[in-house]
């Protein structure tokens, strides 16, 4: 009986090395994402220097006609104020009636 748990001790060293032996390759691929990752974000980054800015002007206005084609005709008034405080060379055109319509609702 006293040799029983000198096995099952015996059998627990090797059992314990082998879960580090198995983990060793787990903790090596992670570490390699990880350095692959920033490596990349790295990359990314370097490459953004050697943007053309005519592909930034154009990526920019393509995303401000999509942004002056979503705001809702009854809100270009209060976005066009709020342009103007920002300083910004955009306005939205406002139709005529949407104009005497905002100004009545305010006045009312």
């Amino acid at each position: 009986m006293a040799a029983l748990p000198r096995k099952i001790h015996r059998l627990r060293k090797p059992a314990q090395h082998q879960a580090v032996q198995i983990d060793l390759p787990r903790m090596r691929l992670q570490a390699w994402q990880r350095v692959r990752t920033w490596a990349r974000l790295i990359r990314e980054a370097e490459q953004l220097w050697h943007v053309d800015v005519k592909e930034l002007k154009r990526l920019g206005a393509l995303e401000l006609s999509q942004l002056l084609g979503e705001i809702p005709p009854s809100q270009r008034l209060r976005v066009n104020r709020w342009l103007k405080g920002y300083a910004a060379s955009t306005r939205l055109h406002c139709s005529d009636e949407e104009s005497s319509g905002a100004e009545t609702h305010r006045g009312g």
